[in-house]
């Protein structure tokens, strides 16, 4: 009796997975209930959907335990895809609906999505993240002040032992730009409160990724295994947004006296007497706080976007996307471009001639000591550039992409994609696609060659239309500018100052690690301290 219900069962699931799946892409059948997720590679899932790629399409669906997923593995469709608003929900996903709430900027979604990405565009150019203009030049200052700091860690370092893992030192400097970025503050480094938040930062990327089944399986949260990650994240999350409130407060209370100035316009300051002594400029925490007020003041509806649990998921939103991007990026490319010296000579060359060519038009003459070239001069550095944007290809930041979900029932490819569908950009296969990159000039693209970015004819930076590093559409990555501006300087920096060489590189694990991103496995270089002018 139980084998014939369990047949019918059996019968009754399969019938409903053709019937359901009429008119829609092509792709692998899965299990009754966990569906396909038992197959995939959970150290390297990209890998899996990319194989899956080659042998269903550019475009496939499978099953996720209870979510319907379509991938995407061609440029073409992906950007198709993306650009549509019925595109632009969010993958019905425990970590974003169960553990976020739908909050934030990355979680959420409808016309909180919209007015809260309006707003921190708005913000970051105010900040800086313009091609010209004051607000540019002070940007650059607060980057530089970093990239100094990190030039001479790496010096001290350096002189105590044979071979310095930059990653501690990279880590502290970039996770305070961002804290100044986003809190208006920064952080000694033996700081208790934010060495925890390093930590958690680094843990929760990692615990977000390797918890996927929980994600399509929710009840799998109540499992030993799964409930302890579960817990860690939401402990977390806790702890966290009970130090951002104490951060909160202090930068109300330090613009609270700016109360009696009128308040015009979004850009509107609010003068310097409301600020304290020890205030620093611009961040998002001010003008989240002045957008608040300014919807008060108004009696605008749009005031139920600026709730207290809105703003601490916004800002750790932007603070961990910020670290992540730039942290992650520039530890790659350090690694890739450590173990190759002929690499390390074309850029010391390239920034070298810019420094020269910018001393001479500025002061009509050389001067005795150079200084490394700025944003300003980034139209001088192509190959610096190639090297960042290679580094990015290679190691694309988030190889699964940011998955979208839709509202409604579209088509795609001339396929029907159902509402409340995962849409899943496959940015790993897109970049590591032998005849998009031309494998036959440029070699394997499992390889760093910087060269697959530069004209053949000028030697100018090209950027193909098939790169998408910060994915694509109307979720695009809203800090893309900002994190090139990062990663462009700090390389700079280091390699003005510095000559890499990879230190026991053999025993290194070149994959890395994939939660949320990919993430460089642990390594140590030895550092040569160049002259600050040839």
């Amino acid at each position: 009796m139980y084998l014939i219900l369990a047949a019918l069962a059996l019968v009754t699931y399969f019938l409903w997975i053709l019937l359901d799946g009429r008119n829609q892409p092509p792709g692998p059948w899965g299990l009754p209930l966990v569906g396909y997720l038992p197959f995939i590679d959970p150290a390297k899932p990209y890998e899996t959907m990319t194989k899956l790629a080659q042998r269903y399409g550019p475009i496939f669906r499978l099953s996720m335990g209870q979510v319907n997923a379509v991938v995407l593995s061609d440029p073409g469709l992906i950007r198709d895809a993306l650009k549509r608003e019925e595109f632009t929900g969010r993958a019905p996903l425990f970590i974003t609906h169960g553990i976020m709430g739908g909050h934030g900027i990355i979680c959420a979604e409808g016309n909180l999505w919209r007015d809260q990405r309006r707003l921190s565009i708005e913000w970051l150019r105010k900040m800086g993240i313009t091609k010209y203009g004051p607000a540019r030049v002070t940007l650059e200052r607060r980057i530089l002040d970093g990239v100094n700091e990190l030039v001479q860690d790496i010096k001290r370092e350096s002189e105590k032992v044979f071979a310095v893992d930059l990653a501690p030192l990279m880590h502290h400097i970039l996770g305070n730009l961002m804290n100044d970025l986003v809190f208006g503050q920064k952080y000694d480094r033996d700081d208790e409160t934010w060495q925890y938040l390093q930590h958690l930062q680094e843990e929760g990327v990692k615990h977000i990724g390797v918890s996927m089944a929980v994600n399509f399986l929710p009840f799998l949260r109540h499992l030993p295994s799964s409930k302890r990650i579960i817990e860690f994240l939401l402990n977390g999350k806790a702890k966290t947004h009970k130090i951002y409130d104490s951060i909160i407060e202090k930068r109300r209370r330090a613009l609270l006296a700016a109360q009696s100035q009128p308040l015009i316009g979004v850009n509107e300051p609010l003068g310097s007497e409301a600020i304290e002594a020890d205030q620093p400029p611009d961040c998002i925490l001010s003008n989240f706080v002045q957008e608040t007020r300014r919807r008060e003041a108004n009696g605008r509806p749009e005031l139920a976007f600026c709730s207290d649990t809105q703003l601490r998921h916004l800002l750790a939103d932007l603070f961990g996307a910020g670290v992540d991007t730039t942290y992650g990026t520039l530890r790659w490319l350090l690694l890739f471009v450590a173990r190759d010296l002929e690499v390390q000579r074309k850029l010391r060359q390239e920034l070298r001639q810019a420094a020269q060519t910018t001393s001479r038009t500025t002061e009509g003459h050389r001067q005795d000591t150079l200084a490394p070239p700025g944003l300003d001069e980034l139209d001088m550095l192509p190959y610096l550039k190639a090297c960042v944007a290679e580094t990015q290809r290679l190691r694309t930041v988030v190889p699964l992409g940011i998955p979208h979900g839709t509202f409604s029932e579209s088509k795609l490819a001339g396929y029907r994609i159902p509402a409340n569908t995962m849409i899943m950009p496959l940015l790993w296969a897109v970049h590591m696609d032998p005849k998009l990159w031309e494998a036959d000039r440029f070699g394997d693209p499992s390889l760093f060659n910087p060269e697959r970015f530069l004209d053949a004819s000028s030697g100018q930076f090209v950027v193909p239309a098939h790169f998408m590093p910060f994915q694509t559409g109307k979720r695009m990555c809203l800090g893309d500018e900002l994190a090139r501006n990062i990663l462009y300087l700090y390389a700079i920096g280091i390699f003005w100052n510095f000559e890499l060489e990879l230190f026991n590189g053999d025993s290194i694990d070149w994959d890395g690690f994939c939660g949320i991103t990919l993430t460089p496995p642990t390594f140590e270089v030895m550092v040569k301290v160049l002259p600050t002018a040839e």
